[in-house]
């Protein structure tokens, strides 16, 4: 055949047919079985044929022994010959004896077919076979990595598209909310981090369209190339055995030599590249290339692939690209690094080929190909970094000049730490945030990436505690309202106006209905039927409810306003108070964090498994029994008027709830501890239910509901409609279609 200027090459031809071409390459391997039974079968043929002809000698030997003597001097000679034979004889043996040597060759060509020739196949369509399904693995891990890309970019395009949904909801909360400004400040927070999420899912889109060409112009096309590789190689190690069994044969048969050279010119005729050429004629197709990721604007929020280049999204993007540029150096030169070492094990393998080295060749390639996924691996981060940078660099240029960035560790807080960014307490037991070594500044995980790059260097003690009540102070202002809330805040010591399930939208409800309050106005209390009106029997809540229809559906409920107090619901100053010996941590959900000093209402008692059910401020959870002081209500007659609503002591902070005794409590002395053991949770598992909707209380045997308020459940639905639950102390009845067990 004719000579090719330039060997065809998968990779450059055929781009994606790895599955074809992997299959070509497996029946080329299994082929080899085929070939390795043949010189089987002619083995056993030879030493077939070397066990006749070695019977055959012998048979003549024994007939030339029993007539040697009557062949070489008659029956009757006179004086015998001794051991001395006739030339014809000596002739006669001599081909025998050369007969017997050619069984021998046969023999032994026998032996090397299957020494020398089958059994070589065998073990290198083994090892073919290995390395084949080492390519098809990696095309499986190659493939899925690419798949996984996709699937990232759909998340992060799912998480823009949320946060797009979020912005059009607290966009709407602006027109209905009570509070424009704080409604209006939430609304463009969450516009920043709209533009957050939008800023992110344009750089996966590039990582995405990059890691796609790698994968179709570089990962995929050496992995075909190497399966062509692997295949001609397979061809030469088939041509070295096939010449091999020709010359054993050609020592055999010197008088088919002809025939046997002509067999050697057709076998070195077999150049390793015709196979693979005329697979690729005809296996040549259409190849497309899949389009690049374009930018897909959420279908509630219609916006362009602009990045957002305001001072908020540029303080992400600045942290962003500060993490790519340092990781950039290091990535270039390990990707170096590993490079050389691919190309030395590449020169290794070469070697052997051409017979300088005796080495494993399937060792090697296997090394090869671990070399070859480090790199990968390696490859795709530095690829991300470049991206990441180039794609922020050219639309707002390298922002991380004269950038002072924090030094930030991760941190795991054990105490009350509150983040200085959005002013919110940092939980989690397993770094959960970070604080700058030199100045001290604290923030979430999440908030990490919006940090300003304003470290102000290294601070002694007392500059990091002014900053720090800078940073909650500046905090503190992002999440409280411009205009006046505190006469909308509940004055949590107000008793006779406020009861379990008040929210903090009662006087401002009330106000919204009959018009301005004075700060010692009390609203009216809802009318109850005197018993001269009214039987005695209908006065219990077990008479109601049987008088009552069945519970109504939830579509057909009946609102009622934000903050309104439930029907004849009890007010905190008819419930248990007590105060707090020790200072108690939270150690699993449904647990409170109090301070020592702190003053609660008990919300249900101590039932035998230790645990306290109380409200400190407008939180509520479980506190144990021993850490808690009862303390006796003062008669009506003796209890303190208000002149005037006292001064809010609500804050965005968790910290703050413990009030001025806390604060005194933490000044006066060394800090009480509590019982060194806190009771163990689970001698009484109260169930709780939440509020779908919203529901009006129609009798004095309902409880008033807002949605998302919770419950304790005394009685499930018993067939009516209706579940007992528990607030506030007091038992009532509920729609069951409107709470759903939490």
């Amino acid at each position: 055949m004719a000579e090719v200027e330039v060997a065809p090459s998968f990779g450059s031809e055929l781009k994606d047919g790895f599955k074809a071409a992997n299959a070509w390459v497996a029946g080329g391997i299994a082929w080899l079985d085929d070939i390795q039974a043949f010189y089987r079968e002619r083995s056993a043929i030879e030493k077939e044929y070397s066990a006749k002809l070695n019977a055959l000698a012998k048979k003549y030997f024994e007939k030339k022994t029993k007539k040697s003597t009557s062949l070489s001097v008659g029956d009757t000679p006179t004086m015998t010959p001794g051991s001395l034979e006739s030339a014809s004889l000596t002739t006669w043996t001599t081909h025998l004896t050369t007969l017997e040597a050619r069984a021998d060759e046969h023999e032994k060509f026998g032996n090397d077919l299957v020494t020398k020739v089958a059994e070589p196949l065998k073990y290198v369509s083994g090892r073919f076979e290995e390395l084949r399904k080492r390519h098809v693995e990696y095309a499986e891990k190659l493939e899925k990595e690419r798949d996984a890309s996709y699937a990232d970019l759909r998340k992060v395009k799912g998480k823009y598209d949320a946060a797009c949904q979020e912005v059009e909801s607290k966009r709407k909360k602006t027109e209905s909310s009570f509070d424009k400004a704080k409604a209006q400040s939430a609304y463009q927070q969450q516009i920043f981090e709209m533009n957050n999420f939008k800023n992110t899912y344009l750089i996966a889109i590039n990582v995405t369209n990059k890691q796609k060409e790698k994968y179709y112009h570089e990962y995929v096309p050496e992995l075909m190339d190497s399966l062509q590789d692997l295949s001609e190689f397979r061809t030469i190690k088939l041509n070295g055995l096939w010449t091999l069994a020709s010359q054993l044969e050609l020592t055999m048969l010197q008088q088919s030599i002809g025939q046997v050279e002509r067999l050697t010119q057709e076998i070195t005729r077999n150049q390793p590249h015709l196979d693979s050429m005329m697979f690729i004629r005809h296996n040549m197709g259409g190849f497309s290339e899949p389009p690049d990721k374009t930018f897909e604007p959420s279908p509630v929020w219609h916006d362009d692939d602009t990045m957002a280049i305001d001072e908020s999204a540029k303080v992400y993007l600045r942290n962003v690209l500060n993490k790519s540029k340092s990781q950039l150096g290091d990535l270039r030169r390990e990707v170096d690094k590993k490079r050389r070492e691919v190309e030395s094990m590449k020169r290794v393998k070469q070697n052997i080929r051409d017979g300088k080295e005796q080495k494993d060749e399937v060792t090697v390639v296997s090394q090869i190909f671990a070399m070859q996924e480090d790199l990968h691996q390696v490859d795709r981060k530095r690829l991300t970094a470049e991206v990441e940078t180039s794609t922020i660099t050219s639309v707002v240029g390298d922002v991380t000049l004269g950038a002072k960035n924090h030094n930030f560790k991760s941190q795991t807080f054990k105490i009350p730490t509150n983040c200085d960014l959005c002013g919110e307490r940092i939980w989690g037991l397993s770094a959960k945030g970070f604080d700058c070594r030199d100045c001290g500044y604290t923030c979430h995980s999440k908030c990490e990436m919006k940090v300003p790059a304003e470290c102000p260097g290294e601070q002694s003690k007392e500059e990091r505690k002014k900053l720090k009540q800078e940073r909650q102070e500046a905090a503190n202002a992002l999440l409280k309202p411009t205009t006046p809330v505190s006469a909308e805040i509940p004055d949590l010591s107000r008793s006779n106006t406020m009861n379990s399930l008040s929210s903090g939208y009662a006087a401002s409800a009330q106000r919204s209905l009959s018009g301005p309050l004075s700060p010692t106005e009390e609203a009216p209390a809802p009318e109850i039927p005197s018993a001269s009106t009214r039987p005695a029997s209908t006065l219990t809540a077990s008479t109601l409810k049987k008088n009552r229809m069945v519970a109504p559906p939830p579509a057909a409920y009946i609102s009622e306003l934000p903050g309104s107090t439930p029907a004849n619901g009890s007010s905190t100053s008819e419930q248990q108070k007590a105060k707090m010996l020790y200072s108690f941590e939270a150690g699993a959900d449904g647990e409170l964090t109090v301070p020592e000093g702190r003053d609660l209402v008990v919300l249900v008692p101590d039932t035998g498994s230790g645990w306290v059910k109380v409200r400190a401020g407008y939180k509520e959870g479980l506190v144990p029994s021993a850490y808690i002081e009862l303390v006796a209500s003062p008669p009506p007659a003796l209890a303190p008027q208000h002149s005037g609503r006292p001064a809010s002591t609500y804050s965005n902070s968790g910290s703050s709830i413990g009030g001025a005794s806390a604060a005194t409590a933490s000044t006066s002395g060394p800090k009480k501890k509590g019982p060194a053991v806190a009771p163990r949770r689970g001698a009484k598992k109260l169930k709780y239910v939440e509020a779908l909707y919203e529901y009006s209380a129609q009798s004095d045997a309902e409880h008033s509901m807002k949605e998302g308020e919770r419950f304790v459940l005394i009685k499930e639905d018993q067939g009516d409609g209706w579940a007992e639950v528990e607030k506030g102390g007091v038992t009532k009845s509920v729609p069951a279609s409107y709470v759903q067990a939490v």
